[in-house]
């Protein structure tokens, strides 16, 4: 697929930006062009992983169901991913990637019935059938502006070296908004860290992406020391948690800001992270199809009262290292609720926290162990078009006797060979789907992990 006119557009006023910085960067850096010679080895790339994940869940209460339920009878589910990375640095400070991305899998009922999802693998279109795809087509550009450098690792879609403490770094193209927002260290990564969907990043952080989690659109973040500045418009699906996406970035279209603070407590280092998002899309509000079908004598359906509509929402989170092998996290998550989920799950308030233990007290110290618990929550429109026999994308029992969905996870990651862990994963979720009669659910699982 090629790159849109608008996208391309609005990645040229981002580059543009960029330019005076660049300028200056380029006066008061001495010349290393040779450095990005056609065969210097530093100039390519490769990275890949695979994961496997498997997971059964125990029969629960479960007096009654509607058509996007939770079953009730003890099933399995699994899923399978393999991403390549394949990178190129183009000049001082430019880079591109390339994710060709295979992924199979069976999730628990279809993907219904719950908002905490038990594994953030398994993408909404997963079938037993292998699908290749491209996951991302991105390019780069990183420009230095001094105040002192930090090293950078090597990592899937990212090169390893020194990069300035203030910079600019502009990224556009085709790649999921988590990529750039919301990086918690402890809590981002279903593949390697917890699989709960709630610790993903903000519950009711409703971001654009396809039906896989991916999407179209530029990022423009500035460091600046202690302080990181991000801002982003992406592209939202044709409709709700669709695979197909909508071109048009100036009327339809996903916002994000925010800012990072870095600060150090007790001589260990730490990040708060305040944002703000916006989404502007063709999608209907809850009281919308609650009036539609009072007037009709119906159950409500926002498919029959789509428009253009505005969700606003704020993330406020944070991260501290305890010492070398133990780190926290907490998020806190709102979004207006007034309009239907369009590109993440059926959240519209979250609190969600835990830690990350390292193994190094016990003589393994590449084996992980995590704890987490996460409170989903509804808006009250939410709550009532659900009470009233609504179907959203991923919620719908007939009816509804609402409490919050309560989740607890806990997982063992251990470092089988060099490249190669294995992890051991519980999962319990109290009022699955936000319904008290229903549950509590167990989920046991196993991941296979393996990444160069």
């Amino acid at each position: 697929m090629l790159l849109p006119f608008r996208l391309a557009r609005l990645t040229a006023l981002c580059a543009l930006s960029l330019s005076a910085g660049h300028a200056l960067a380029a006066e008061s850096t001495p010349d290393d062009s040779s450095k990005w010679a056609i065969n210097d080895p530093d100039r390519f790339a490769v990275h890949g992983q695979a994961t496997y994940v498997w997971q059964h869940d125990l029969s629960f209460h479960s007096p009654y169901s509607g058509p996007n339920s939770l079953s009730g009878k003890s099933t399995t589910s699994y899923s399978v991913t393999t991403t390549l990375d394949l990178g190129m640095r183009l000049w001082q400070g430019a880079e591109v990637h390339i994710n060709p991305e295979m992924a199979l899998g069976q999730p628990f009922s279809g993907l219904h019935g719950l908002a905490g999802f038990t594994n953030g693998e398994l993408a909404k279109t997963a079938g037993p059938d292998p699908t290749l795809y491209r996951a991302r087509a991105f390019f780069r550009q990183t420009v230095g502006l001094g105040g002192g450098t930090e090293d950078q690792e090597a990592e899937m879609n990212q090169f390893a070296g020194p990069v300035d403490k203030r910079r600019l770094v502009v990224t556009a193209g085709n790649f999921s908004v988590l990529d750039v927002f919301d990086s918690v260290t402890y809590a981002h990564d279903p593949r390697t860290q917890f699989l709960n969907w709630s610790f993903l990043t903000h519950g009711a952080f409703d971001y654009a992406a396809d039906a896989r989690g991916y999407t179209w659109g530029a990022a423009l973040e500035y460091y600046d020391g202690d302080w990181a500045y991000r801002i982003g418009r992406f592209i939202q699906p044709e409709e709700s948690n669709g695979l197909p996406l909508d071109t048009r970035i100036g009327r339809h279209y996903g916002d994000v800001f925010e800012v990072e603070r870095s600060h150090t407590l007790a001589g260990q280092p730490g990040k708060l992270r305040v944002m703000l998002f916006r989404n502007r899309t063709n999608m209907a509000r809850y009281n919308d199809a609650l009036a539609l079908g009072q007037s009709t004598g119906s159950a409500p359906d926002v498919s029959l009262t789509r428009r253009d509509n505005t969700k606003v929402g704020v993330g406020i989170g944070g991260e501290q290292q305890i010492n070398d092998d133990i780190g926290v996290f907490a998020r806190a998550s709102w979004a207006d609720g007034k309009t239907e989920t369009y590109a993440f799950t059926e959240i519209d308030r979250s609190v969600s926290f835990g830690t990350i233990v390292k193994g190094s007290k016990w003589g393994r110290s590449e084996d992980t162990v995590g704890l987490a618990a996460a409170i989903n929550m509804l808006s009250p429109d939410h709550r009532r078009y659900l009470q009233q026999g609504g179907v959203g994308v991923f919620l719908g029992d007939g009816k509804l006797n609402y409490a919050p969905e309560q989740i607890v996870e806990a997982f063992y990651s251990f470092q089988a060979a060099k490249h190669l862990w294995i992890s051991a994963d519980v999962q319990w979720i109290r009022n699955p789907g936000y319904n008290a009669d229903r549950g509590p659910a167990v989920f046991f699982g196993t991941r296979l992990h393996t990444e160069f």
